[in-house]
């Protein structure tokens, strides 16, 4: 099982709140419809970063930067990209890409593959 993390900033044209919002309500329903397209997509999670003094606290304590507005994870198991033509997985592709753009901050997020190591 491979897991796809995207640490998200918003478009900086929106509010935190408006951001959270079409995140949740309008992109989350747009990513489920999209599930038969894309059948090695086996979970999807959004975490919504908590701002205020828990955040603060934890960010000073480490000495980090600005945290991020959240993260997006994607289980993906690729035994199952056999089941769907490359067209449907393309178009389902160009379509969360363009729907991102109208919510994210591409040049200040980051997305990366990663592998998972459970410790407990």
């Amino acid at each position: 099982m491979l897991k796809l993390v995207y640490c998200v900033r918003r478009n900086p044209s929106l509010s935190r709140e408006e951001f959270l919002r079409y995140w949740l309500d309008e992109h989350g329903p747009l990513v489920r419809s999209l599930r038969e397209s894309v059948p090695s997509m086996v979970r999807y999670v959004q975490s919504h970063t908590i701002a205020g003094p828990q955040t603060d606290a934890v960010r000073a304590s480490r000495g980090s930067g600005e945290p991020y507005d959240g993260i997006t994870e994607v289980w993906i198991d690729p035994s199952l990209d056999g089941s769907v033509s490359p067209e449907a997985s393309a178009e389902a592709g160009r379509r969360l890409f363009e729907d991102e753009a109208k919510f994210i901050d591409f040049a200040n997020s980051s997305v990366f593959m990663t592998e998972e190591h459970e410790i407990f």
